[in-house]
């Protein structure tokens, strides 16, 4: 529901009756809903790592091709029905505040992955792996968002835009004379 209809539309009586219990075991679990909210990002932080360490199921010894895999993926995935983008970066926007439980757990996923993303960048072997991640950051960002718009929107170039920034990127080996 947090992730179909956002965080804040989804009030604690309708949780409770979809989910089958009473609102003291749901408070007994979850001192309230911002912990809730914390909690499913915290799942849903769990669940991006795999995916995005291993797209389609299979893992790559060459950063180039695992990051290209993963947006790949991503962008089929952010053109089909139900696609809502990335649930944390939705609560970044519902949440501005730096303090929100929710927010927290978004903010320090999203430092993550772009962190992963500068690594990967080097490994690549990036002139600037800093501005490389931050551009491959940006592209799935945009990805998340774009996917929504339709199957014919960007999100259908991201795979193309990821391959030419990586290629601009990345010195190319010199030829010996």
């Amino acid at each position: 529901m947090f992730y179909r209809e956002g965080i804040r539309a989804v009030g604690v009586d309708e949780i409770v009756s979809r989910a089958g219990v009473t609102k003291p075991s749901l408070y007994r679990a979850f001192p309230s809903k911002d912990d809730l909210a914390a909690a499913y990002l915290s799942d849903y932080d769990r669940e991006f790592w795999p995916r995005f360490e291993k797209p389609g199921g299979k893992s790559y010894s060459d950063p180039r091709a695992h990051v290209l895999a993963y947006i790949r993926e991503l962008a089929n995935r952010a053109v089909k029905d139900g696609y809502r983008g990335c649930g944390l970066s939705n609560a970044a926007v519902e949440y501005p505040g730096h303090t929100h439980p929710a927010r927290l757990v978004a903010e320090t996923h999203k430092k993550a992955l772009r962190q992963r993303l500068r690594e990967l960048s080097a490994e690549m072997g990036a002139r600037d792996p800093r501005a490389l991640g931050d551009g491959l950051m940006l592209l799935i960002e945009g990805v998340y968002v774009t996917g929504q718009q339709s199957a014919s929107g960007p999100a259908q170039s991201a795979l193309a835009a990821a391959t030419a920034l990586i290629d601009a990127s990345v010195a190319k080996p010199t030829r010996k004379r």
